[in-house]
């Protein structure tokens, strides 16, 4: 396991390079990156294709320097000094555990008075560089593309949230006996929780956007399984109790090619310190699971970029608009609803039936995603010139 990229360095190349980066935290980034890459792509083909077009927007150019960009500026700015100027005098802290100290109240004071300064005043200055004697109003195109980088932040910043809910009601105890942990906490997120509100999130500033939904919904498709696929590297690379149930069954034979971790694996040195601590090691992360378990996130992983070459091989030849993303829904919705059998989670009692929340709104989601599919086929005739 590899909680840091510090220990990926060490272990691969036998170089100690202290660094604040989290695994899971870096794998993360990559998704992301990995979604907007996709996103853009599909935005541009859409638009070449005439299915989506660039925006009018009235812009006003020329105005005075705003007192609220500048504020804006002057608190950013405060806060990564505040932040960056701690972390660079107790860098040992921060390597520590990045997380816990970013979301600390810890901070240098004069460090975030020197950075909202020079933020504040270089927003001033900018503003200022491009004042005309008298401001006007011009008409600017905005291209789809271009908006993607919002759309990622929306994605981010509303399927944190979202995935903080849904997995709170899944650990409501925690709530009530460790409120600030559970809530600032960025282990056990719920995916399900963070693609409903994501996706409502992002629905809604589409149509204030004029973009069609049912467009959106297809080039956002391939991202969303690639980006989910990417994130779960960073589950099993990190050991974050994203894992299966207990497997002490040796492995059959018929799967003899299979690596022996990829079976069962005790996840050593696993970044929440789950399990027995390793006799004779000393460091941060020093525990390992006395029964291996099911590596799930690496099923997922395997699953969801098989889901992706499905979705970017029939990309451009499904032609009605909306049943991509209804694909998308349907396997996405089936792959978790698998691998919900053998992961560790809460199981709720549902009309007699045993499942997770997560089997339940798996189950939601490919009967959704069907009648979605039967419905957008029933009128594609309607939908050849949306």
């Amino acid at each position: 396991m590899y909680p840091t990229l510090t220990d990926w360095i060490y272990d691969w190349f036998g170089v100690n390079i202290p660094l604040p980066i989290q695994s899971y935290g870096f794998m993360m980034a990559l998704a992301f990156i990995a979604g907007a890459t996709i996103l853009i792509l599909e935005f541009k083909r859409k638009e070449k294709e005439g299915k989506l077009q660039a925006i009018p927007k009235e812009v006003t150019i020329g105005l005075p320097p705003q007192p609220k960009d500048i504020a804006i500026s002057a608190i950013t700015g405060f806060i990564v000094g505040f932040k960056t100027i701690e972390g660079f005098l107790f860098y040992n802290d921060l390597v520590r555990n990045p997380q816990e100290f970013i979301l600390s109240a810890r901070g240098s004071m004069w460090g975030g008075i020197l950075f909202a300064a020079i933020f504040g005043i270089w927003t001033y200055y900018d503003q200022k560089r491009q004042q005309l004697p008298k401001p006007k109003k011009e008409t600017k195109l905005i291209h789809p593309h271009e908006l993607t980088g919002t759309i990622i932040v929306l994605a981010a910043i509303w399927g944190i949230i979202g995935s903080k809910i849904f997995d709170t009601l899944d650990h409501v105890e925690d709530l009530f006996t460790h409120p600030i942990e559970t809530i600032f906490s960025f282990s056990g997120l719920s995916f399900f929780g963070g693609l409903i509100v994501a996706g409502a999130a992002i629905i809604i500033y589409a149509q204030k956007n004029n973009i069609k939904v049912l467009h959106l919904g297809d080039v956002v498709a391939p991202g969303l399984a690639l980006s989910y696929a990417i994130g779960r590297i960073g589950c099993q690379i990190s050991g974050d109790g994203c894992w299966g149930i207990q497997n002490p069954n040796p492995k059959p034979e018929w799967l003899s090619w299979l690596p022996d971790w990829a079976w069962a694996y005790n996840f050593p040195h696993n970044v929440i310190n789950e399990g027995v601590k390793i006799a004779g090691d000393t460091s941060l992360h020093n525990h390992i699971l006395p029964v291996p378990v099911f590596p799930t996130s690496f099923y997922e992983t395997t699953m969801m970029l098989i889901v992706f070459v499905i979705l970017w091989s029939l990309r451009k030849k499904i032609k009605t608009p909306g049943i991509l993303f209804g694909v998308y829904l349907f396997f996405a919705g089936l792959e978790r609803f698998i691998i919900e059998t053998i992961r560790v989670n809460i199981p709720y009692h549902f009309l007699g039936i045993e499942a997770t929340q997560a089997q339940i709104i798996s189950v939601f989601l490919m009967l959704g995603a069907i009648i979605f599919i039967y419905i957008l086929n029933k009128n594609k005739q309607k939908l050849a010139t949306y």
